[in-house]
């Protein structure tokens, strides 16, 4: 556990070669915490693989399904500087980036720290832009209008709503002293979240609702707080701010079919980070394929060679 101030105390753990090359994953969510899977993307006979979990979630405390947890102290910003603070602990000169999703928003680190990192590999690209999150909340409710609109209702959002504002409403009741309001608000949500990648599941599985109550509580609250307030990022900062990724090698995995996260953001870090190589999966979603998995692990492999 690493203090990083504030009251936090965030888990990390290493696991692999102990001289292997360094990797740090971060996972998505925001808040969903670093899950076992992520270690068997690397050769641990070459990697020396750093997970943690990011602020109020997984097993970092205090957790954010505490509604006395204070969430003025989880920001995109806290997050760059505790994975900042985490790699001086460990004494690791530069490391490779890995993470997907949300996780890819924390390209914010390496555009702050570019001489930390030596690579960066990501999925399901995003920068969490406004525009990407009103796609997600409000946009991509044209496909499924009945969800969406128990979704909106749910949050006591007029039928104009951004998807800002929807979040914004929800960060409001997953905050909410009563338990019963938190608890359906996270339910509705994840439901919402669920129909969003119901072409991929087919509905056998639940990627959000399956979760653990606290989990879910957790991840909601964590969610609806960043995207309400655009992660605290200037609107396309990690596209304008590209530049400085120049020297970095990036590879960017992306599913044609993801239809929460539109291929068009990783096209456009592709076309401002020269770089980066994306290769696009043409029969994958926001979950990932098998094939999915052979790409990242095949760059992956290919970066462990190099310094």
């Amino acid at each position: 556990m690493l203090d990083v101030g504030d009251g936090n105390r965030v888990y990390w753990e290493v696991c692999g070669n102990p001289e292997g090359k360094p990797a740090l994953v971060v996972h998505g969510g925001p808040g969903s915490g670093c899950g076992v899977g992520w270690r068997r993307l690397f050769d641990p006979a070459r990697y020396r693989i750093v997970l943690f979990d990011q602020r109020g979630c997984g097993r970092s405390t205090p957790h954010a399904s505490d509604p006395a947890t204070p969430m003025r102290h989880n920001t995109t910003w806290h997050l760059v500087a505790d994975m900042e603070r985490l790699r001086e602990h460990l004494g690791v000169e530069r490391w490779l980036l890995h993470g997907g999703s949300w996780g890819s928003t924390l390209l914010a680190y390496a555009e702050a720290h570019p001489h930390r990192v030596s690579q960066i590999v990501i999925a399901a690209v995003t920068t969490t832009r406004r525009r990407e999150i009103d796609w997600l909340y409000r946009g991509v409710g044209r496909y499924f209008p009945g969800q969406w609109e128990r979704f909106r209702t749910a949050a006591g959002a007029s039928a104009d709503a951004s998807g800002v504002e929807l979040a914004a409403a929800y960060a409001r009741l997953t905050g909410h002293p009563d338990a019963a309001v938190r608890e359906r608000a996270t339910r509705e949500w994840c439901a919402w979240e669920d129909t969003v990648l119901l072409g991929e599941t087919g509905g056998a599985t639940r990627p959000y609702s399956g979760r653990p109550s606290r989990d879910r509580l957790g991840l909601v609250r964590i969610c609806a707080h960043y995207f309400s307030n655009g992660a605290w990022l200037e609107e396309g900062a990690l596209l304008r701010d590209a530049d400085r990724l120049a020297g970095i090698p990036g590879v960017l995995v992306h599913g044609r079919l993801d239809l929460g996260g539109p291929l068009e953001t990783a096209w456009e870090l592709a076309r401002a980070w020269p770089d980066a190589e994306l290769t696009v999966v043409e029969d994958a979603g926001h979950l990932g394929t098998e094939e999915t998995g052979r790409r990242i692990t095949a760059a992956l492999d290919r970066f462990a060679a190099t310094g």
